[in-house]
């Protein structure tokens, strides 16, 4: 049985706001495969737990490996752990497809599509934060082919802070920002709103009202999800619904049984794990089934690098059934250049599902090294780095 030889960490900066972590496992044959666990901001930590991880699946034989990732919720790893685990998933699964000559899609179950609907999430590449800089972001966004566009618009709101900071003000921007970009696009091109949990529940009830005349499709993360705010979520999502909005969210689950525990609840209308954390494909795979189980849509969040973003589409290709697929729209060149070009090239919304062997994709060291992790700005706070 091959063993593992290596498992590297590679950081690449791409903007002042972002940096992505790829996951590099190398094989005693030479071989190696590609996985992420980008948690911006994280970066330090995700290399030291890299590192840590890989004295103890150095020597280790490929096919021993799933017991050393599983999801231990009591790790007080917590998420960065979750993250770097997920990526060396991505990484074996890679490697275990190329071996057996078949893309990963094919490798992990039975390919339900050969395309994924897509939407752009423009909120990286949009360095102008007017109203006029989201709304000519997103005219771009669904004149290049995407079905659907998201906005975080809602910059330096944080309801924790609303004793300290114009609070109101702020969200009065964001809602300036949504209704530009509302107007900037075609009526059947859906607009999705992400809060990134910066509200109360009252000030998200508000938020619904205000919002509902821009019809966005869903609006995502209006307010933590610790399961102390399950009932918030929930009556949250009954006031959405009365305004025919869905609410979305779930993009830092890591398991199937948090996912089963938010359905349960019926706190989402769409539920959004993440392959970076969620336990690479086998954990998407046993999510998808949780949605499809509860009549949640499956739509996995997906804001980060190339890696990622292919893996993702592996994962949505071999799922019961998939809403649409996030891309992160335009930040940067180097989401295509660090693989070598566009592996799943967008085509009338969809992105076409790979059939080479294997993920279909493999960083450019090189290009990486040109562009190594930068310390981010204090103005990224955390809440603005996920997404």
């Amino acid at each position: 049985m091959t063993a593992i030889t290596a498992v590297e960490s590679v950081v690449v900066n791409v903007s002042p706001k972002t940096n992505w972590t790829f996951i590099a496992v190398t094989t005693a044959a030479g071989d190696t495969g590609w996985g992420e666990c980008s948690l911006n901001g994280w970066e330090p930590l995700l290399v030291a737990y890299g590192g840590m991880l890989a004295r103890d699946l150095v020597g280790c034989a490929m096919d021993d490996v799933a017991k050393r990732l599983r999801y231990l919720p009591h790790s007080p790893g917590g998420l960065v752990a979750q993250a770097v685990k997920s990526g060396v998933e991505q990484a074996c699964t890679d490697l275990s497809a190329r071996r057996a000559g078949r893309p990963v899609s094919a490798f992990i179950g039975v390919p339900q599509r050969d395309s994924i609907p897509a939407y752009a999430n423009i909120n990286r590449g949009v360095t102008a934060r007017s109203p006029e800089g989201f709304a000519a972001a997103a005219a771009r966004a669904c004149a290049a082919g995407y079905r659907a566009v998201k906005v975080a618009p809602f910059d330096g709101v944080i309801a924790a802070d609303a004793a300290t900071t114009p609070i109101a003000a702020r969200i009065g921007a964001g809602l300036d920002r949504v209704f530009a970009v509302r107007a900037a696009i075609a009526d059947d091109c859906a607009l999705l709103v992400d809060c990134h949990w910066r509200f109360d529940e009252p000030r998200a009830a508000a938020l619904i009202r205000d919002l509902a005349s821009a019809a966005p499709y869903w609006i995502e993360c209006p307010v933590s999800e610790h399961p102390a705010q399950f009932a918030a979520i929930a009556r949250l999502r009954r006031v959405a619904r009365g305004h025919g909005v869905r609410l979305a969210g779930g993009e830092m689950i890591v398991g199937p049984d948090q996912a089963e525990a938010m359905c349960a609840a019926a706190l989402y209308d769409v539920l959004m794990p993440d392959i970076k954390y969620a336990g690479g494909y086998r954990g998407m795979l046993a999510i998808a089934e949780v949605c499809a189980a509860h009549g949640v849509a499956f739509s996995p969040h997906n804001p980060t690098g190339p890696i990622a973003h292919v893996a993702s589409i592996h994962a949505c290709a071999a799922t019961p059934s998939v809403l649409w697929l996030e891309h992160q729209w335009a930040e940067s060149p180097l989401f295509d250049e660090l693989v070598g070009g566009d592996p799943a090239p967008l085509a009338d919304g969809d992105f076409a599902v790979p059939r080479a062997p294997g993920l279909g994709a493999m960083l450019d060291r090189a290009l990486a090294a040109r562009h190594p992790a930068l310390t981010l700005s204090k103005e990224a706070n955390l809440d603005e780095r996920l997404g």
